[in-house]
C-alpha cells in the first residue's frame, strides 16, 4: 500500500524554495551581465524584450503551459490598455506541454471577442511568474490559496493546477465580466470546481475569511489587485497565511516609478511603501524578482 507523501517542514520547504528562488535570481543576474545593450533602455523593465532570441531560448526551454493557460493568456492579452491591438505575443519554439493538445477544441468564438474588449491585458501575470509560483505551490503540498485580482483567471487557474483534487483557489475580482471569459478555459482544464470566485471587493472577502476563523490555515496568497490597498492586502493575507506559507505581490516595481513616483501618483507611492514595509517585516523572508514587473515573494516564518 502506498504511503503518504508528507508535509514537507517549515525549513526543509524554505530550504529547497530559496534553491529554486536562487536559480531564478541567477539567470536574471546571467541576463542582465551577458546583454549590455538592454542597460541603454528607460529603467522601466529589468528582463530583455519579448522578442529577444536568447529569452526565448529561456522560455522555450524552461516553461511548460498548460494549453488552457496559454490560450488564456493569448486571449487577455489581445489588447493594450486603450483598446487598441498589441503587438503579436511571440510563442516559444518548443515549448513543452506534457502531451496536452497546443489548443483546446471547442473554445468559443465570443471569448476572444469579448476579451478583446478587456483594457488591462498588458497587466496579468506572466507566464513565467505563473510556473514559478504554480511550482513553489507544489513544492509547500499547498491545499488552499488565495488570488486577488481574479481578471480572466490566468492565476487562479495556474494555482488550480498545482493543487491537489480536493484543493481550493479563493479568487477575488470585482468586475464580473472578465472572469466569466476565462471560466470555459477553466471547466476544458477540469479546475473550476476548485475555483471559488468572489466578486465584492477583496478586502471584504479577506475580512470574512478571518472572521470564519480561517487565519493561519492558506499556503499560498497572490496579490495583483488595485495598488491603493496593497498594504492592507499584505496584512490580511499575511494573516491567513500558514507558518511557511508563501505570498507573492506582483508589480512591485510599477515600471520603474517606484524610484521617484510623479506628484499625484497615489499608486506608485503605495507600491513604494509597501516595498519599504516588506524589506523591514521580520515576520517574513524576502526575495524580489526581476520577472515582469516585478515579483516579492515573502515566506512566512
Amino acid at each position: 500500500m502506498t504511503q503518504p507523501v508528507p508535509r514537507l517542514s517549515v525549513p526543509a520547504a524554505l530550504a529547497l524554495g530559496s534553491a529554486a528562488l536562487g536559480a531564478a535570481f541567477a539567470t536574471g543576474l546571467f541576463l542582465g551581465r551577458r546583454c549590455p545593450p538592454w542597460r541603454g533602455r528607460r529603467e522601466q523593465c529589468l528582463l530583455p524584450p519579448e522578442d529577444s532570441r536568447l529569452w526565448q531560448y529561456l522560455l522555450s526551454r524552461s516553461m511548460r503551459e498548460h494549453p488552457a493557460l496559454r490560450s488564456l493568456r493569448l486571449v487577455s492579452r489581445a489588447r493594450d490598455g486603450n483598446g487598441r491591438p498589441s503587438r503579436p505575443l511571440r510563442v516559444p519554439r518548443g515549448c513543452v506541454t506534457l502531451g496536452w493538445a497546443l489548443a483546446l477544441p471547442g473554445l468559443p468564438a465570443s471569448l476572444g471577442r469579448l476579451t478583446l474588449e478587456q483594457p488591462q491585458g498588458d497587466s496579468m501575470m506572466t507566464c513565467e511568474q505563473a510556473q514559478l509560483l504554480a511550482n513553489l505551490a507544489r513544492l509547500i503540498q499547498a491545499k488552499k490559496a488565495l488570488d486577488l485580482g481574479t481578471f480572466t483567471g490566468y492565476s487562479a487557474l495556474a494555482l488550480a493546477l498545482a493543487l491537489p483534487a480536493d484543493g481550493r483557489v479563493v479568487t477575488c475580482e470585482v468586475d464580473a465580466q472578465p472572469p466569466e471569459l476565462g471560466r470555459p478555459l477553466w471547466r476544458q482544464a477540469e479546475a473550476e470546481h476548485k475555483i471559488d470566485l468572489r466578486l465584492k471587493p477583496a478586502l471584504e472577502t479577506l475580512d470574512e475569511l478571518l472572521a470564519a476563523g480561517e487565519a493561519g490555515t492558506f499556503d499560498v496568497a497572490v496579490v495583483d489587485a488595485d495598488k491603493e490597498n496593497c498594504s492592507a492586502y499584505y496584512e490580511r493575507c499575511l494573516q491567513l497565511l500558514r507558518p511557511g506559507g508563501i505570498l507573492a505581490v506582483l508589480r512591485v516595481l510599477w515600471r520603474g516609478k517606484v524610484l521617484q513616483p510623479p506628484k499625484g501618483d497615489v499608486a506608485a507611492e503605495c507600491v513604494r511603501n509597501l516595498n519599504e514595509r516588506i524589506r523591514r517585516d521580520v515576520r517574513v523572508y524576502i526575495s524580489l524578482l526581476p520577472l515582469g514587473d516585478g515579483l516579492t515573494l515573502a515566506f512566512k516564518i
